[in-house]
């Protein structure tokens, strides 16, 4: 095009989402669930795994009725944890064929997030164990507490504060450029 021209914008330039068909945004959802559900899992199955062996180890018999009951605590949420995180995989393999893949991803990611939260507790949980044994301190719980909100603050303070930034920073940018002025728009996805 001839310069000091104008001529039809680029889409792409003005676009703020994506163009894909809804199957095509289930298969996107569903390959993004998955790399996050991998990552979780592996935490999830190593933290397991090695709870599983704590009652073995000869220092068990010397722990208190609390202690005790904490490790059965710990190892429940773990198996808990575990399975919710493993269940993507059975929703899978009972939906493929079915033509429900936005029904697959919107179950799965219900279950990753109990998994994660799940999986904080037995975090939390084990911690508090590691630390009454290893310290016999009563402080043991102030700082599992403070680990479980610097948790809160990571996987869900922070992520939602960001989100509201990038929808109030879409929503200001969008209200420049439109001539009619600002609008509610509701959610921006």
């Amino acid at each position: 095009m001839p310069p000091g021209t104008t001529g039809p914008q680029d889409p792409a330039a003005t676009r703020t989402g994506r163009r894909e068909s809804a199957e095509e945004r289930a298969d996107r959802r569903w390959d993004d669930l998955l790399q996050e559900v991998r990552v979780a899992q592996t935490g999830s199955q190593i933290l397991f795994g090695f709870l599983l062996s704590v009652v073995f180890m000869p220092r068990f018999a010397q722990l208190g009725d609390f202690d005790r009951g904490l490790y059965v605590v710990t190892v429940v949420l773990g198996a808990l944890a575990t399975g919710a995180l493993a269940a993507p995989v059975s929703y899978h393999r009972l939906f493929a064929g079915h033509r429900l893949k936005p029904q697959l991803v919107d179950a799965a990611a219900r279950l990753v997030v109990v998994g994660l939260v799940l999986l904080a507790f037995t975090v939390g949980s084990a911690l508090l164990l590691l630390l009454r044994v290893a310290t016999g301190s009563a402080a043991a719980a102030w700082i599992v507490a403070a680990v479980m909100a610097w948790f809160a603050a990571c996987w869900l303070l922070l992520p939602l504060l960001h989100l509201r930034r990038h929808r109030d920073d879409r929503r200001d940018r969008d209200d420049r450029t439109d001539p009619t002025g600002p609008t509610d728009r509701g959610p921006v996805d």
